[in-house]
């Protein structure tokens, strides 16, 4: 017989009950009862953790991203850290149509809330990894600071939500490729003096 969860390992199991359900039935599906029976437990026990369906759909999509870290190590090269950047953002392709679901339903009515509040939820307590990677590479003099003014500093992360958005899918490496070396780093390298 199976062992009753406490602590972190019923916490892990609500909520990775809860990203299924969310990602299966998107926000506007998403119930706490659902929740509970797919994890094997009552609604109690999810009260007891989370206020409504909106925190713990935070909660789930914040455990998912968690499970696929951001971290790009410096390789002395900003194509090749966009590269790998983009790649594991492909990784959270899933979560990211979970997270627009959110924004298709009636998640900002039950919570009064707009999309600046939602990716700050969701940010929160870490870091932006692409200005990270753009700061080291201002560092290293690959590119100039002034060329990173808004809105070019977000451009990559802006060109891969919206494929996401419309796909629900990952851009495909060669995508992701012209969108760094087409478009991207003639942006932001020094131009050469003729």
């Amino acid at each position: 017989m199976k062992g009753r969860r406490r602590g972190a390992d019923l916490e892990a199991a609500l909520l990775e009950a809860a990203w299924t359900e969310l990602t299966e039935r998107g926000y506007s599906g998403l119930t706490m009862e659902g929740v509970a029976n797919r994890a094997g437990t009552s609604r109690p026990v999810l009260a007891r953790r989370w206020n409504d369906k909106a925190e713990l759909a935070i909660a789930a999509i914040r455990q998912q991203m968690a499970k696929h870290p951001m971290a790009v190590a410096d390789r002395g090269d900003l194509r090749t850290e966009l590269l790998e950047y983009l790649e594991l953002a492909s990784t959270r392709a899933k979560g990211i149509a979970a997270v627009f679901t959110l924004f298709s339903s009636e998640y900002f009515q039950d919570t009064s809330s707009t999309p600046q509040d939602l990716r700050t939820a969701l940010l929160a307590g870490g870091k932006e990894t692409l200005r990270a990677l753009l700061d080291r590479a201002v560092e290293r003099g690959e590119i100039l600071e002034q060329n990173l003014a808004p809105p070019v500093d977000t451009l990559l992360g802006v060109l891969f939500r919206h494929h996401v958005l419309m796909t629900f899918s990952p851009p495909p490496e060669a995508l992701r490729t012209a969108w760094v070396d087409r478009i991207f780093l003639p942006l932001v390298k020094p131009q050469e003096e003729s």
